[in-house]
């Protein structure tokens, strides 16, 4: 399979419509197609997943909107997330029918649910890998288990592109490889203009006065460096630590220093809701108000389903161009940004 931007898996094909899939560094699974057998002398250590897949166990939140971009949420049966939780309103209104259930956390599903459901595969993410004996015991009733790693991806585009992926499990492929030309289309000439100059600070305070923050090289970050920015925090200001995670803590005097003179604040809603207003940013925290982009008036809010939807990298990507081109000067509301007034 041709892949522009994910790195975190490949496709391998094969006679008779046959492919093998390699996730991460090890994980293969073997895709029959549909009415094909099982080929003689498997590796023990390939999962087999025979066409046609249905009634999927989805518990990869950030996987979602990759079906539903493909027009296949029919194929979705079940969830870890709960109604509350979604902001998704496709994704929503299936749970409301009842077309899509809720069975539990991800490491403590209703497993008598899954298996009435008749589940052709379980999607999860590599949060499952604290919890083996979940995936232990899904494959033990005779599901298969996948494990995504798209949030991996280091390129913001690279995430969507595993909807490239899911196309080929569903017998889409060329759906998904139109649906995602058509979206990185979107940005043939913000990818190739020059920069802007202008820099610009992610992050969001938490409920016990820690400024949460990106890392440099996390997908945010390039996604601000696509759309012709800066991503202001260096890893010298930030201190990186060695981990897997994608953002950090630092103190707000220490994001004072290094974020003061940002050309552009935006604000994460993700873990404290939206923001509408520069009052409500001061009442987290007084020092705010020095900030230079405080005073110009230049401070956005992501929306809550920035994250969850994982096929909106592009619009992510214009929205900040917009806004660091000047663009978005005349306008309040972006397509995942809106103006803190």
């Amino acid at each position: 399979m041709h892949l522009e931007y994910a790195s975190q898996f490949q496709v391998e094909y094969y006679a008779g419509g046959y492919s093998l899939i390699t996730i991460g560094d090890s994980d293969r699974y073997l895709l029959v197609p549909e009415n094909g057998t099982v080929p003689d002398g498997v590796d023990s250590d390939i999962t087999i997943l025979q066409q046609p897949l249905e009634n999927l166990y989805v518990a990869a939140s950030s996987a979602m909107d990759l079906f539903s971009g493909l027009q296949s949420l029919d194929s979705v049966r079940m969830t870890s997330t709960k109604l509350a939780d979604w902001c998704l309103p496709k994704v929503q209104q299936a749970i409301q029918q009842e077309k899509i259930l809720y069975v539990g956390k991800y490491n403590t599903p209703d497993y008598e649910t899954v298996l009435s459901e008749n589940c052709g595969l379980a999607i999860e993410s590599t949060m499952i890998y604290h919890n083996p004996e979940t995936q232990e015991q899904l494959e033990s009733l005779g599901i298969p288990v996948m494990v995504e790693r798209s949030s991996y991806e280091s390129h913001p585009l690279g995430r969507m592109e595993w909807i490239k992926l899911y196309g080929l499990l569903l017998g889409k492929a060329d759906e998904a490889e139109a649906f995602f030309d058509e979206k990185v289309s979107q940005l043939d000439n913000i990818l190739t203009g020059d920069s802007t100059g202008k820099t610009v600070a992610f992050f969001y305070i938490s409920s016990s006065g820690y400024v949460n923050v990106r890392k440099p090289g996390d997908y945010i970050s390039k996604m601000i460096e696509l759309a012709g920015g800066t991503y202001i925090l260096s890893a010298e200001d930030l201190n990186v630590d060695e981990n897997a995670l994608s953002t950090m803590n630092m103190q707000m005097e220490a994001f004072y220093d290094a974020a003061r003179d940002a050309d552009y604040l935006i604000y994460n809603s993700t873990i404290d809701g939206e923001l509408d207003t520069i009052e409500q940013l001061l009442q987290k925290s007084e020092l705010l108000a020095d900030f230079k982009a405080v005073q110009q008036h230049n401070v956005w809010c992501t929306e809550q389903n920035m994250f969850q939807q994982t096929t909106g990298a592009a619009d992510m990507v214009s929205d900040l161009h917009a806004i660091l081109t000047g663009e978005a000067d005349a306008v309040d509301q972006l397509t995942f940004l809106h103006r803190l007034k």
